[in-house]
């Protein structure tokens, strides 16, 4: 079945003028225009790409990647406003995300970008956003499980944290103290879940826990002493703003992650930082 707004993989059915007729294991067909067609594409063979309604409301296939697909969130920049709502960076060519004045909170402005669900009309069938999460994103039932890796999308900042969603369906919080590295809302990126709590609130982490946690942070101090030529001017007993902002590490992780390549031999420690042993 041709939906709009997913990603399918579909067979060339037959080649036109126009570009390449692509078709579902139900015989549904949906063109793919010449821009984005390759030489060697031939009938039979299987193509994935995004499928969306163009501006004459006739469903179409690209190659392309959208920044947000159905059934996710995304924070998107509005570049055009008319009276019936705004138009959202979709990444396609041509084809902007509509965002209609019903589905605003508070208005927007042109070349601001907000937070948005993609969902897929029930009337229309066309892919329409919506800054009204509640419907979309909640934590009723949570799908996630304690030290699970998720992808979460920075929401908003508040003065103990980041509010965020988590695998666009449910709202979670990463705590100003879990955080050793600039963020901004917008920001999508690898997490995982801390702790559920009774009432299903999501506290969340950017490193992963236990001996796994330590031995990347272990490698990633390794690779930053390589990149800064052998030498970094940190140690034990330097101040948690300090290896913060040198090495995006809490002060607990920087020392457990030191002792790791103490233990292996890959690096010495002096009274001015930490070097390489073959720098030694």
């Amino acid at each position: 079945m041709l939906r709009a707004g997913y990603t399918q993989t579909l067979a060339v059915s037959r080649i036109s003028d126009y570009g390449l007729f692509l078709a579902d294991e139900e015989g549904n067909e949906v063109l793919l225009p010449n821009r984005y067609v390759s030489l060697e594409n031939r009938v039979g063979d299987r193509i994935e790409v995004f499928v969306y309604h163009d501006s004459e409301n006739r469903l179409v296939a690209t190659t392309e990647t959208p920044l947000l697909r159905a059934g996710e969130a995304g924070f998107l920049k509005v570049v055009d406003k008319n009276v019936h709502g705004a138009f959202l960076e979709w990444g396609l060519y041509g084809k902007d995300l509509f965002l209609p004045n019903r589905n605003q909170q508070g208005g927007v402005l042109t070349g601001h970008s907000y937070v948005v669900y993609l969902y897929e009309d029930n009337v229309t069938g066309r892919c329409v956003a919506t800054m009204k999460l509640k419907q979309y994103i909640d934590n009723e039932t949570v799908t996630v499980r304690s030290g699970q890796q998720v992808e979460i999308l920075i929401a908003s900042e508040s003065p103990i944290g980041y509010r965020v969603i988590v695998n666009s369906r449910h709202w979670g919080m990463i705590y100003k103290n879990q955080v050793f590295r600039p963020v901004a809302p917008g920001d999508r990126m690898q997490a995982w879940v801390h702790r559920i709590t009774e009432d299903n609130r999501i506290d969340l982490t950017l490193r992963q826990q236990g001996y796994t946690e330590v031995r990347n942070g272990a490698d990633e101090l390794l690779a930053l002493l390589r990149e800064a030529g052998g030498f970094l001017p940190l140690c034990d007993a330097s101040s948690p703003e300090r290896i913060a902002a040198g090495t995006a590490m809490s002060k607990k992780m920087f020392k457990r992650s030191l002792g790791v390549l103490l233990k292996r031999g890959d690096v010495v420690q002096t009274d001015e930082g930490i070097k390489l042993a073959n720098k030694a």
